[in-house]
């Protein structure tokens, strides 16, 4: 079993996901877009997202990271929880965390912990909430 999280975007997933895979060096990325779906009356798209992506996924590390545009009206931003990167490295910690909060808003600046040599939290301009760690036993300076 593993465990993936699954994000979902208000038209910015294509954008987000060309982000993610430079700054997470994500690998085999993969885009569908609801234009290549079969025609379905159980879920019409307005033609106006036939070119949003319907779905996308990426190795990161030992990972997969997925998501997808939501087309539908009543979109809601995430909320309640975040996407938690374990750093191996201060520096790599640092790069990540300032190209990830780039545009977007910072909760806690990165920083030294009583646990980690770095840990910081924010919501990217796309409007995912991350957390990056770098814990002190597991992290170099």
């Amino acid at each position: 079993m593993r465990l993936n999280p699954y994000l979902n975007f208000n038209g910015q997933c294509e954008a987000a996901f060309q982000l993610y895979q430079k700054v997470l060096n994500g690998k085999n990325l993969q885009m569908f877009r609801f234009a290549d779906m079969p025609p379905s009356d159980d879920m019409p798209i307005p033609v106006s997202a036939r070119q949003q992506i319907m779905h996308a996924s990426m190795e990161v590390g030992a990972a997969v990271l997925m998501g997808s545009d939501n087309p539908h009206p009543g979109f809601q931003p995430a909320q309640g929880f975040a996407v938690s990167l374990n750093m191996d490295s201060a520096e790599e910690a640092e790069r990540v965390f300032a190209a990830l909060s780039e545009g977007g808003q910072v909760t806690m600046p990165l920083a030294q912990t009583f646990w980690a040599l770095r840990f910081g939290m924010f919501t990217d301009r796309f409007g995912t909430p991350w957390m990056i760690n770098c814990e002190q036993e597991r992290c170099s300076d």
